[in-house]
């Protein structure tokens, strides 16, 4: 009976499912990324997006209508080739993700970012309702 299981002796199956974000998508592009933390320091809300392993051109932010979105996008090309040019191990990454969130009571035009060592700070004053508006946000 023991022979016919398809799984080697040393198979975890519980293992390979709490490990398969880990395994499937690599150390480099974590599944959980764009954790976001928000507070509320009174005259403005503070978040800070986790994004480890992008560059600032990779982030872009735009305010559609009431809703500031949060986009992340990374490509990676690794090719490895002989003497003569062929290649021997040719692997490629890809990662992007997207948040929205409601600022319908954030004053649109003062809302300032920063990026720094994996994390995305973003400031956002507090105000009254306006009427929406869309444009994108330039990253510091």
């Amino acid at each position: 009976m023991y022979g016919l299981t398809p799984f080697e002796n040393n198979f975890n199956l519980f293992n390979a499912f709490n490990d398969f974000e880990k395994d499937f998508f690599g150390a480099s592009m974590p599944l959980k990324a764009c954790r976001t933390d928000i507070r509320d320091e009174g005259n403005k809300y503070v978040m800070e997006a986790e994004l480890p392993g992008f560059e600032k051109d990779d982030i872009k932010l735009d305010i559609n209508g009431n809703y500031l979105v949060i986009t992340a996008e990374h490509r990676t090309e690794n090719d490895e080739t002989d003497s003569a040019g062929n290649y021997i191990r040719r692997e490629r990454s890809y990662g992007s993700y997207q948040r929205s969130f409601d600022i319908s009571d954030v004053d649109q035009n003062a809302i300032n970012a920063e990026y720094k060592n994996g994390i995305l700070f973003i400031d956002l004053p507090k105000m009254q309702i306006e009427q929406p508006s869309s444009r994108r946000l330039e990253i510091k």
